[in-house]
């Protein structure tokens, strides 16, 4: 298990970039902390997606966010295969009940395989999963 991996979701991304969210401070404060730590990040395509779309209107941010994501070497782009895709349906349809996305089963699903842990996110999907220790 690598305890020094954080996978870092959309809605962590969101709250960091823009200041006008409610968790925008906490988030400071959770990248502080991290950064103390050491803590190197994992995220994935989809997950930037989700962040760039966001701040698509924005050329500033947007401009942050594909720097964040790709040109940042404390994280890693884990690459999404088609096992992993398969996977995440599956996850999907064993768990019908929960209102996760697409995209969180992907992330689920990668933090599974890289054997990461702990998530940096404020929306409720990683809980309503179970598995992970949610950083918020």
């Amino acid at each position: 298990m690598h305890h020094h991996r954080v996978f870092l979701d959309s809605s962590f991304w969101i709250a960091f970039r823009n200041e006008r969210q409610s968790h925008h401070g906490r988030s400071r404060e959770i990248v502080t902390r991290l950064f103390q730590q050491r803590a190197q990040f994992l995220s994935t395509p989809f997950v930037f997606a989700e962040v760039h779309a966001t701040f698509s209107r924005s050329k500033q941010v947007r401009d942050q966010i594909i720097a964040d994501f790709w040109d940042n070497p404390l994280l890693h782009m884990a690459e999404v295969s088609h096992h992993d895709h398969r996977a995440a349906i599956n996850l999907l349809r064993q768990h019908e009940d929960k209102s996760y996305p697409f995209c969180d089963a992907v992330s689920f699903v990668i933090m599974a395989r890289c054997q990461v842990k702990r998530v940096a996110a404020f929306d409720d999907h990683f809980r309503q999963f179970g598995e992970f220790e949610v950083i918020s």
